[in-house]
């Protein structure tokens, strides 16, 4: 599929990129991205939740009073957990939450994702920006250009630039990554995704190496 190249100030640049069909153009499959999206938010979960057991409680380990005669029921001591300040009983203990995919289960969820987007037009690609001092003004100026302001974007780049990344990391509605970073609940969570020529062409080049 060809997309448009367009520049800072909106309008199209004359050229367009030829993104791969095997990508942008395969059968989305849902499952996969569920689980890669899945997997992505369960990393996110530090997992250091952690209550004390009657173990470690403060509280004397004597026993309150003898086992029979006194008509009341058996207690142990302070830290029992049906007094206030005692233990907790099953409650949870620190552990990760990470879930294990396959390589290809998370390829087939990226190349998923982007066909989604571009089954929605929702794929801008724009001539790679350089700025020569970070200035969020600038930045906004050319989201309101391609006409996504106020969207959630995804902007990819296919390298790091400290301007432009200063630029936007202020913008509520903008994340920025890498090429090489991009994952698939990054694509799947905006509206739209911003490519830039240079990160577009990469998309190209491999499918040609690939053929080779």
């Amino acid at each position: 599929m060809k997309i448009d190249v367009f520049k800072i100030d909106g309008k199209k640049a004359g050229r367009k990129v030829e993104l791969p069909d095997d990508i942008f153009g395969a059968e989305p499959n849902q499952h996969v991205v569920y689980l890669a999206v899945k997997q992505y938010l369960a990393a996110q979960r530090q997992g250091t939740h952690k209550v004390k057991t009657r173990a470690e409680v403060k509280g004397a380990s004597r026993k309150l009073h003898r086992q029979k005669g006194t008509g009341g029921s058996r207690k142990g001591n302070i830290r029992n957990p049906l007094y206030k300040g005692g233990g907790t009983v099953f409650g949870p203990k620190p552990h990760g939450y990470d879930i294990k995919l396959n390589r290809k289960v998370k390829d087939l969820a990226r190349i998923s994702a982007l066909s989604f987007k571009a089954k929605e037009n929702a794929i801008v690609i724009v001539e790679d920006i350089s700025l020569d001092a970070p200035k969020t003004k600038s930045f906004t100026d050319i989201l309101n250009n391609l006409e996504v302001f106020g969207k959630k974007t995804l902007f990819v780049m296919p390298e790091y630039n400290d301007n432009v990344y200063l630029s936007y990391r202020n913008v509520p509605f903008v994340k920025g990554t890498l090429l090489s970073d991009m994952n698939t609940y990054d694509v799947v969570n905006a509206d739209v995704l911003v490519l830039t020529e240079g990160a577009a062409k990469i998309f190209t080049e491999a499918e040609t190496e690939t053929e080779a």
